[in-house]
């Protein structure tokens, strides 16, 4: 990953690089490999992440087609 400093600007170029992490979501990974996460934990966890996405992708598909 790469961010370019323009104008000796190193704020702007921070705040870049946090979006683009917080987009790719590493500071989630980050969180998570903290500490150990048991296997039933982390099935639990797949689960509800699957059935989040799920919804969204179902809004997303209501809204497109305006029922």
């Amino acid at each position: 990953m790469q961010v370019f400093v323009r104008d000796n600007d190193v704020g702007a170029a921070l705040r870049v690089l946090k979006k683009k992490l917080q987009r790719e979501g590493t500071f989630r990974e980050m969180k998570r490999r903290r500490s150990f996460e048991k296997p039933s934990e982390r099935r639990t966890r797949e689960k509800a992440e699957a059935v989040r996405r799920h919804r969204k992708a179902m809004r997303k598909r209501l809204e497109r087609e305006g029922y």
